[in-house]
């Protein structure tokens, strides 16, 4: 700490990113920094250090000074109402260069988010994105409900992870779905508990209003087949533009993927990441998963299949489909499927296309136990020059590792092989921070 405030006292200094997260800095340690500003800082994280409603008091006097801030991270500070209205008052004093403002993971309490609803309706704020909201999804639901038929433009992102939402939330997030104003861009509901029942209302609701929607998750949640064939209704509305859709664990069968892929085969040209993982195609699934990927019309860079239960002859069809239309994907993931040696055979036809540039390919525990039909693939086509990641663990693939290793040292290797037996991280939605609220 004392290296960095000296280097914040060199007038000379022109640091602009100051990225202090999770060193255990405390209110004292903000106390310092704020008094060591320097002013060409840009960009400050201390987002995971226990700095408090203290240290946010010693930050806000930093914001009040400050006109070059603009990017200000304090997620999971343990942060509460006083810190809130602290960091309220300084940015209503000059409110003018933030644009992006982390609170995740703290607890606003309804004082804090009324201080911060209300710094929106300031003409002079200059906010783009503000997270807010951590554990504190009533919290969430009761700003969304304010904001039906008010000013809810400036939401962009909404993010209730893991929070079980109940109807009366669910409500709640339907009737500002359908407010003829929301352009909602991000919608992320992972392992929400939300019912078949419960998608049927989101998804009428988005039916109504879905030319904004970016991305959508609703993975983690047992909607099964009935929830995916309401959803068809939105994929294949031609005013749907959806770019991300993560389904994951919903427990679907061969007629909920074969459902969601053929809307989707209806309206395919803005798609471009899908996530079906732990979810059973089948043989129906996967052609129909196919029939998508080989329309002209597709431009889908990635796509997760972790889990999806796919055998070597429902590869050998996935892989001719991608090796008819192969220049758009970037990332697979077969990762916890049994594809085996003759599944990874037929991969290295989709490999050795020229138009191939392919850079993530996931294939964790896939039951291989030869890799030399790859490796030779890599090496002899220009898919070298592209893939970056390929990872092969809890797969044994004995003698062939040695090949893999020749590969690695080409000179036009950018790969990073993985091939150590370490567990699968579980599948899980990605989503910035956590964040559960996400004002743009």
């Amino acid at each position: 700490m004392k290296i960095i405030l000296t280097l914040f006292e060199n007038v000379q200094c022109r640091l602009e990113k100051l990225k202090l997260n999770c060193i255990s800095i405390t209110d004292e340690g903000c106390a310092a920094l704020a008094s060591a500003f320097n002013s060409n800082l840009r960009e400050l994280d201390l987002s995971r250090n226990q700095i408090r409603d203290s240290g946010v008091t010693e930050i806000s006097s930093l914001l009040r000074n400050s006109q070059t801030l603009q990017i200000l991270r304090l997620s999971d500070c343990s942060i509460t109402e006083e810190g809130y209205k602290a960091l309220s008052s300084a940015l209503r004093s000059n409110p003018s260069h933030l644009i992006e403002l982390d609170l995740t993971g703290n607890d606003p309490g309804q004082s804090g988010v009324k201080q911060l609803s209300d710094l929106l309706q300031d003409p002079n704020c200059q906010l783009k994105t503000l997270r807010f909201l951590g554990p504190a999804a009533d919290e969430a639901c009761q700003y969304v409900t304010g904001i039906v038929g008010k000013n809810p433009l400036l939401l962009r992102e909404l993010n209730l992870s893991e929070h079980e939402l109940g109807d009366t939330r669910v409500n709640q997030i339907a009737a500002l779905l359908q407010d003829k104003h929301c352009q909602l861009n991000t919608l992320i509901l992972y392992g929400c508990s939300i019912t078949e029942k419960q998608c049927l209302i989101l998804t009428s609701a988005l039916k109504s209003n879905p030319s904004h929607l970016r991305e959508l998750s609703l993975s983690g949640n047992q909607i099964k087949n009935t929830g995916v064939n309401h959803l068809c209704d939105v994929l294949k509305d031609s005013r749907c533009k959806l770019e991300r859709l993560r389904l994951s664990e919903c427990e679907m069968t061969d007629e909920g993927c074969s459902a969601v892929t053929s809307a989707l085969k209806s309206n395919p040209s803005h798609l471009r990441e899908l996530k079906l993982s732990r979810n059973k195609l089948g043989d129906s699934g996967v052609k129909h998963l196919s029939d998508l990927l080989m329309n002209t019309q597709c431009k889908l860079e990635k796509l997760d299949l972790y889990g999806c239960s796919i055998t070597e002859k429902q590869c050998l069809i996935l892989t001719s489909a991608l090796k008819s239309n192969p220049s758009h994907l970037r990332e697979l993931k077969l990762s916890w499927n049994q594809i085996k040696n003759t599944g990874v055979n037929h991969l290295c036809d989709v490999l050795k296309d020229s138009r191939c540039k392919l850079e993530r390919l996931s294939l964790y525990d896939c039951g291989i136990t030869d890799v030399s039909s790859l490796t030779q693939s890599l090496r002899n086509t220009k898919a070298l020059q592209f893939l970056k990641e390929l990872d092969l663990r809890c797969n044994m693939i004995g003698d062939s590792k040695q090949q893999l290793i020749d590969v690695l040292r080409d000179s036009n290797c950018k790969l990073s092989v993985d091939t150590h037996p370490s567990p699968e991280v579980p599948d899980r939605d990605p989503s910035p921070e956590d964040d559960k609220c996400c004002i743009s």
